[in-house]
């Protein structure tokens, strides 16, 4: 039986692929979690926007996002939207 994951706190950060794999032959993740991580949005009211990455940082980023079963441009603007909210959060505004 595997173990399951409840919180992203509880995914280590791998240093290579083979660790990865190996992690997830024991590991699974919650259903709720991957549901809850879904962030939705409304085309009608979205922007392209061009980031530069360096590509070791974006390799990280998509084995990440591949680890969470997403997709890295979803977990891109799920990341920023928490911390915009966080950020909101600390000096006291909202909107």
């Amino acid at each position: 039986m595997k173990n399951t994951l409840s919180s992203w706190d509880e995914l280590p950060t791998f240093e290579t692929e083979k660790e990865e794999a190996e992690f997830w032959q024991d590991c699974e993740l919650d259903p709720h979690l991957i549901k809850n991580s879904l962030h939705a949005t409304d085309s009608k009211d979205s922007t392209t926007v061009t980031l530069r990455f360096d590509p070791r940082m974006l390799s990280k980023i998509k084995r990440i996002a591949r680890g969470r079963y997403l997709n890295y441009q979803s977990m891109l603007k799920q990341w920023l939207a928490e911390r915009i909210e966080e950020e909101q959060q600390k000096s006291g505004k909202e909107g």
